[in-house]
């Protein structure tokens, strides 16, 4: 499991990751401090108008933020991202009006934005070793997960000393020890096939996504995922308290829970993922979602509603950790952090999606409604994301092109090999070029050349 921080980009890297993940966690805590001094009995509806208008900026913004962020070189895109974040967090205690609150809480997830999927398309390029690059987003996973369980106890032992204030200024200071971990590193760049418009940029990676028959499976799971997560997320307050006659203590149990599964399967899959395929993993966590609602609907007491979390917990890394591989064999370098941005805005508005249909439905008398509900959504994604997604998901494809002559900046790759004249330049270069009829196989992913998906 431990194997990839041998690589010391990937160290670097992935220690910037879990020092800006624990700031991120003591800012949200203290956020929500900060509301209540401002809002006092509004300050719930202020936290769920922030999130709401994260969701919005995550799932519509994502690309047009990204495709400006491409421009950049990626590290010192990344560097510059979090020395923005660090400041926009330190202007937080200052505040006073609560829109001031929400106008540098929706500039920080704009840099959010930007950086996640940018830094996720980063990973593959360090370690293009695939047994590695799985062990690193199960690493990946474990660090979200142990913020989750970790930062509310670091919060609460900070609050018995300082203020809530001091925990702003300990996420600019985390923002900034990822910012000079990054530039500890050198980063390989990703190769520059072609100069591209802003719409294109914007909107490629959403091309490729909606064009690519596995990437449509996985866009589907995430239903799955996002029902069950918002269904323990925003329901486990509501069912400990009023359904079971719980308290606090118990609340944080199941939460904890909930990390504990989701860190098992974490855990497991770099040794599974070597004898099974990622379409089976993450369709039997689809399955495992749908049966553990159900069986949460069912449950009379905290144990079954705790074993039903674990499994929400378990399926939900099922299919979350594996994406990364999905959307690396769906890509290439050119191409990755644009579909890394892609998943990250259509993943997002799964959420978008769950969580409001959670939150109504959980206010009912009849809470087994929102299990049903949320069960038929995580069905209905897994069901769609087996027919989506073909059994028979082979890499190397066999396909033709026909003949074309156009124009556009290349270099000479396999679909390039033509002669010139002496005017055309360096490459990558940009001449009118002819392409003759041909059929070939190779690793298949939607590009410039290649459209759209063959068909079987």
């Amino acid at each position: 499991m431990l194997a990839p921080l041998a690589n010391r980009t990937f160290r670097h890297l992935f220690a910037a990751q879990v020092t800006s993940l624990v700031g991120t966690g003591l800012t949200t805590i203290a956020l929500a401090l900060l509301a209540y001094d401002l809002a006092g009995g509004d300050a719930g509806l202020v936290l769920g108008i922030l999130l709401a208008a994260k969701m919005v900026i995550y799932v519509a913004l994502a690309p047009l933020i990204g495709a400006v962020v491409a421009r950049f070189d990626r590290r010192r895109m990344l560097v510059a991202l979090d020395v923005a974040r660090a400041a926009i967090v330190l202007g937080l205690p200052f505040v006073t009006e609560i829109w001031q609150v929400y106008a540098l809480f929706l500039a920080l997830h704009v840099c959010a934005a930007g950086f996640t999927p940018a830094f996720q398309a980063t990973v593959p390029d360090v370690l293009p070793d695939t047994e590695a690059y799985t062990r690193a987003l199960a690493l990946s996973r474990l660090a979200y997960d142990i913020e989750n369980l970790a930062s509310p106890g670091l919060a609460a032992l900070a609050l018995t000393v300082v203020s809530y204030d001091v925990l702003f200024a300990a996420n600019a200071a985390t923002f900034g020890l990822s910012a000079a971990l990054i530039l500890s590193c050198s980063l390989p760049r990703p190769a520059a096939k072609q100069v591209r418009g802003f719409v294109d940029r914007a909107t490629q990676g959403l091309r490729i996504f909606l064009a690519t028959p596995r990437l449509r499976g996985l866009f589907a799971l995430y239903f799955a995922v996002s029902a069950g997560g918002a269904l323990a997320i925003v329901n486990t307050v509501v069912l400990v308290r009023d359904r079971l006659g719980g308290g606090e203590s118990e609340v944080a149990l199941l939460m904890a829970v909930l990390g504990g599964g989701s860190m098992i399967a974490a855990l497991s899959l770099p040794r599974l993922l070597e004898h099974v395929s990622e379409r089976s993993v993450m369709l039997t966590g689809g399955g495992l979602m749908t049966v553990a609602i159900l069986a949460g609907s069912a449950g009379q007491g905290f144990a079954p509603l705790a074993a039903a979390w674990a499994v929400i917990g378990f399926a939900g890394s099922l299919i979350g950790t594996p994406a990364g591989r999905v959307i690396t064999r769906s890509s290439d370098e050119e191409s990755r952090s644009a579909v890394f941005t892609a998943q990250f805005a259509l993943s997002h508005f799964c959420w978008l999606v769950a969580y409001p249909l959670a939150g109504v439905l959980g206010r009912l008398e009849e809470v087994w409604i929102a299990f049903a509900v949320l069960a038929a959504l995580a069905a209905a994604g897994t069901a769609a994301a087996a027919l989506l997604w073909p059994a028979d998901d082979a890499a190397v494809l066999t396909h033709e092109h026909p003949e074309q002559e156009h124009t556009h900046e290349h270099v000479h790759d396999a679909h390039h090999q033509h002669r010139h004249e002496g005017w055309e330049g360096p490459e990558p270069h940009s001449h009118p070029h002819r392409h003759g009829p041909l059929r070939h196989a190779h690793a298949f992913v939607i590009d410039d050349h290649h459209p759209t998906w063959p068909r079987g």
